[in-house]
């Protein structure tokens, strides 16, 4: 039953192609950025939980 609603829709062969598309441009653009990502950056995100704000300093 479900096939022959899917083969009643029209170019719906083109819908699998735009998911794959979508993924992997994704990833592409997730890689580029991490290659080009500045080394400050991630030690700067590194130690961001290890850091006392002054908030928890003056708690008691």
């Amino acid at each position: 039953m479900y096939k022959e609603v899917l083969r009643s829709i029209e170019n719906i062969e083109i819908y699998p192609v735009i998911s794959l598309l979508i993924f992997v441009i994704f990833f592409v653009a997730m890689f580029i950025w991490v290659i080009k990502v500045p080394k400050s950056y991630i030690d700067h995100m590194k130690s961001l939980p290890m850091e006392e704000d002054e908030l928890t300093k003056n708690e008691p």
